[in-house]
């Protein structure tokens, strides 16, 4: 009989594939599992960062505004996930080619191990905070370090764990947020909150509040097909996701908001982004819902973490049991480096600049050029694949990637945009790439056969999504 720890880090065998793996999870099952994703320390702490730079219902109408826009792309891309088996950065080499897509996934590797650190950080300041408060002892790193420990326990369990309990720290989370909403409504009275006043000096505008919302959707983007990709058919992972992420984005950044409007109207010190001081006024259910939402979410981010390293490469046949540990004893250590928090805002922006262009290529090349269908040859490294390109590497998308990068860099940075960083910097590459490939003949010229010449029959997921059982292996 198997140990209890073999029994977890085998729930799911799919974690170990580096090809496509067949979906099973409905509508309410993905819905969930997103909901508790992004029921979030770091996206309710952005909302804390819009007051008073912009008026409330400023803040809140954005806020829902960018969530909408923002799930669109992360619905595209997920749905890929969904169509094909594979995760989002095995995904990007239909456009980056087979090798030129270990770029964008070095990145994400980046990406979410510093999300991770965040968060852990984020998390283990509330414990330490609750903690000095019962007892006066105080050590942030050390309780930094055991949320991550945590974390990657769970992670190790791979996706059948996740799934089974995200949707049950979905509801706790959401019970314990209600009781904070009814505590600062029933101290305050809605106009009160809408008359709270906006100071100029600060030089925030709603487009700046719409970016800032919308960078955190393309923050999340990273591991929409890694997520439903597990759902059992297009109809369940669009409906489940968008839902999901709509209603957990909305409510933890608008809970953030009125948290730390309470804050202000309370006289206290109105320091943004800061969980001590939004805990200190609502107490132990706050800093619940900190802690809790931090194990819900950092296991997916280090699930996310683990799953591309996997997928980055068919050849390499690494298993998601030692990856994950090695990955995760990297991220206990690197939670204790506090000083990051203070980079946050820089941090979200960087990623949106590295990873709207990704989305938008990434979408262009699935939904118009290889018109819904990515073939078997995906999954192999051979100079005879369509997505071998040249020399294994698209050179449009890597251009296009830069172009894009350095455009929503520029904006964000250089010279501020007046409708924000991630529209402008997404249209542009979206229309550049698809100018650059048609305008090359289609693809030929890069080296690329035409979909017409040599193509395989077989695609991972061909025709209705509902014949998931077509989805080839690795």
């Amino acid at each position: 009989m198997s140990s209890p720890v073999t029994m977890a880090v085998n729930l799911d065998g799919d974690d170990d594939s580096a090809g496509p793996v067949r979906g099973t999870q409905g509508v309410l099952r993905i819905g969930m599992i997103w909901l508790a994703a992004n029921l979030v320390v770091t996206t309710l702490l952005t909302g804390t960062l819009f007051l008073p730079s912009v008026s409330f219902g400023t803040a809140t109408t954005m806020i829902l505004t960018g969530t909408l826009l923002g799930v669109f792309v992360l619905v595209l891309v997920g749905n890929m996930g969904t169509r094909t088996g594979l995760p989002t950065m095995a995904l990007t080499r239909g456009s980056f080619g087979i090798r030129g897509s270990l770029l964008p996934a070095a990145a994400n590797l980046i990406t979410l191990m510093g999300w991770s650190w965040v968060q852990a950080m984020l998390a283990g300041v509330t414990v330490n905070f609750l903690v000095h408060e019962a007892t006066g002892y105080s050590n942030p790193a050390l309780f930094s370090a055991i949320c991550q420990g945590i974390v990657v326990v769970l992670a190790i369990f791979g996706h059948t764990g996740i799934s089974r309990i995200e949707p049950w720290l979905a509801l706790l989370i959401l019970v314990v947020m209600g009781t904070v909403f009814a505590s600062a409504f029933g101290a305050f009275s809605p106009s009160e909150f809408a008359a709270i006043p906006v100071d100029p000096e600060l030089g925030g505008t709603p487009l700046s509040v719409l970016d800032m919302v919308l960078a955190t959707a393309i923050s999340w983007t990273v591991l929409s097909a890694d997520m439903n990709r597990h759902a059992k058919s297009s109809k369940a992972g669009i409906i489940g996701s968008s839902i999901g992420y709509t209603l957990s984005t909305s409510i933890a950044m608008f809970l953030g908001l009125v948290a730390f409007s309470v804050v202000i109207m309370s006289g206290n010190d109105a320091i943004a982004f800061d969980p001590a001081v939004i805990v200190a006024e609502f107490g132990w259910p706050l800093g619940i819902v900190i802690f809790l939402s931090v194990m819900a979410t950092n296991t997916m981010v280090v699930f996310g973490m683990v799953t591309s390293v996997v997928n980055a490469q068919s050849k390499l046949k690494l298993k998601f049991l030692p990856t994950a540990i090695v990955l995760g004893v990297i991220s206990i250590i690197g939670s204790t480096f506090l000083g990051l928090l203070n980079q946050f805002t820089d941090f979200l922006f960087i990623i949106s600049a590295f990873f709207v262009p990704v989305f938008a290529i990434m979408i262009a090349d699935y939904y118009l050029l290889k018109r819904r269908a990515y073939s078997r040859m995906i999954l192999h490294e051979r100079p005879e694949s369509r997505y071998w390109y040249l020399g294994g590497v698209n050179i449009v998308a890597v251009l296009v990637w830069v172009v894009g990068a350095t455009l929503s860099y520029a904006l964000s940075y250089v010279v501020p945009s007046p409708i924000g960083a991630n529209i402008p910097a997404f249209v542009v590459s979206f229309a550049l790439y698809l100018g650059l490939m048609f305008g090359l003949g289609g693809v030929k010229k890069l080296g690329l056969r035409d979909a017409r010449d040599s193509e395989p029959t077989g695609h991972l997921l061909d025709g209705a999504e509902e014949t998931s059982a077509l989805r080839v292996g690795g």
